[in-house]
């Protein structure tokens, strides 16, 4: 394409209409995608929602009533009227099994989906619902193409999302329409005993990314289950892969660590070992990183890491084991943004 694309990945509750080129990803097990697309105007847009519904009054694109209307509207804006606009709806998978509501909330975000595009006069012109299986969805909104791969439940099982499905149809656990959005998840979980330490490491230098990695090698505790260059690729792993513990840079392209490490506060918190050239002793990186919720900050230099990788087993390793039993408290938008 002429035009440059972008990449937008989607977090339950967003949701994405443009008429500039963009691949919209996003992972889903019970939740639901609607996507809408103008074959006259060329463009569409995407959603993710949680819930077919809220407490009255509730405007959170978590909960479908609210966010197929919202994409309804943003395109009608877009496009002048909804005359010829289709539609395409994925998810609603029973992923986590029998567990309390568990199989009932797929199968009522699909319902929702199919009665909202009904009623708007919508023609539904691929469907992929239902199963056991997660969805990655990667949707080109220019020509209305979309790639579906099927997690598999090994996959599946050690994902964020898996275990946000089991947090929120667990037995125990109150419906999530009759508890405030904020209540939700409010501090990650330590990784459990007697696993493995699962870290992701984010940064945009392959050197730095390879050297991590190969110093946590030889531990029989820990894990690399992902390397990204860029807070883009991790916030896909993220929800992919689960990891009890991230390993992130500041100086990154697209977007620094300490505005991604914002987002992991509010949206996702996840322990977090900042490890960057500018996060010195006493600087305002450190100050910042650890006001906003880091666990630890490393100098890089510290490391040593063109030297070997004595210094850095020696000095990293041990704070990923403390980080990795550390529960960390999910931020409010108003506590990070004037840090």
């Amino acid at each position: 394409m002429a035009e440059e694309v972008n990449r937008v990945f989607l977090l339950p509750g967003e949701y994405l209409v443009s008429k500039q080129p963009h691949i919209i990803s996003t992972l889903l097990g019970s939740c639901v995608s609607v996507c809408l697309y103008s074959p006259r105007h060329r463009f569409g847009g995407m959603n993710h929602y949680m819930l077919t519904n809220g407490p009255a009054g509730a405007r959170s694109g978590k909960y479908g009533d609210y966010a197929i209307s919202l994409l309804l509207q943003f395109m009608e804006r877009a496009c002048g009227s909804l005359a010829g606009v289709e539609g395409m709806i994925f998810g609603g998978a029973n992923v986590v099994g029998n567990i309390g509501r568990g199989e009932q909330i797929g199968e009522r975000n699909i319902a929702l989906a199919r009665e909202m595009l009904k009623k708007n006069g919508l023609r539904v012109v691929r469907e992929q619902v239902g199963g056991t299986a997660g969805l990655k969805l990667h949707y080109q909104n220019w020509d209305n193409k979309i790639q579906v791969v099927p997690m598999s439940p090994s996959n599946m099982a050690g994902s964020l999302i898996a275990r946000e499905e089991k947090d929120r149809f667990s037995a125990a656990a109150a419906p999530i329409s009759a508890r405030p959005a904020a209540a939700a998840a409010p501090v990650s979980a330590p990784a459990a005993a007697g696993r493995r330490i699962k870290v992701l490491i984010v940064d945009d230098s392959a050197i730095v990314r390879n050297l991590l990695a190969k110093a946590m090698a030889d531990e029989p505790d820990l894990m690399v289950v992902g390397q990204a260059r860029d807070a883009f690729e991790a916030r896909e792993m993220l929800l992919e892969l689960g990891p009890d513990v991230i390993t992130l840079d500041i100086i990154m392209p697209k977007m620094d660590g300490v505005t991604f490490l914002k987002k992991l506060m509010v949206y996702q918190p996840v322990p977090v070992i900042i490890c960057s050239t500018i996060a010195k002793s006493g600087s305002q990186a450190e100050l910042r990183s650890d006001k906003i919720g880091a666990v630890d900050v490393i100098d890089k230099e510290s490391l040593n890491l063109y030297g070997g990788l004595e210094t850095v087993k020696k000095v990293l390793i041990p704070k990923i084991r403390s980080a990795a039993r550390t529960a960390v408290r999910k931020r409010s938008r108003e506590e990070v943004a004037g840090l």
